[in-house]
């Protein structure tokens, strides 16, 4: 069974399909933490309602190395095997990315390397901009370049006429939870 910890700062919508997928018995994993630099992360509702052990580390006041290494003894701490970055909003730090190398998912919101280095909603407002036919999202290693580790898995949909930033934004979100959970067993079996 492999170990999970999650990052994030946001709502942490691919949380539940992680969940979902360990409880059917899809992934054979556990979530052992979920760590949240935004006291108000609608992850750590999530982490709540699912009773999973979390906590906030705050990077205010901190320099990057420092926060990161908060973090890293937090997932030492809990044994975790492999760290899961979900709608986290921070750039980690080289000596964090060595810590934990080969060991650090990431989600994309588009395939990359496309719009490489561009967050949630700016990246689908950029599809819609440039007219693109398809998007979907790339689970990908974290690696001290941004956005161009190792790609493990993409999935794609359609762009449609008529899409707006939050319509595109739900099927594309759709599509992230079972890529972590095809990027986790990929890992996994690689491991």
């Amino acid at each position: 069974m492999i170990r999970l910890g999650i990052l994030g700062s946001t709502n942490g919508t691919d949380v539940v399909a992680i969940i979902k997928a360990i409880r059917s018995k899809k992934l054979s994993a556990s979530i052992e933490i979920i760590i949240s630099n935004n006291q108000t992360a609608g992850i750590l509702e999530k982490a709540k309602k699912y009773n999973i052990d979390h906590c906030i580390i705050s990077h205010k006041n901190l320099v990057r190395n420092v926060f990161d290494k908060q973090i890293s003894d937090k997932l030492v701490e809990k044994e975790v095997d492999l760290v899961l970055l979900i709608g986290f909003m921070r750039i980690l730090s080289p000596s964090f990315i060595d810590a934990w190398s080969n060991k650090i998912l990431n989600v994309h919101p588009s395939l990359l390397p496309k719009y490489a280095g561009g967050m949630n909603n700016d990246v689908h407002a950029s599809v819609l901009e440039n007219g693109d036919s398809e998007t979907g999202c790339t689970i990908h290693l974290v690696t001290k370049d941004v956005d161009k580790g190792p790609i493990i898995i993409q999935k794609r949909c359609r762009v449609f006429k008529g899409d707006t930033v939050p319509s595109l934004k739900k099927r594309v979100q759709d599509l992230e939870g079972e890529a972590f959970i095809d990027a986790i067993n990929k890992w996994k079996k690689n491991d």
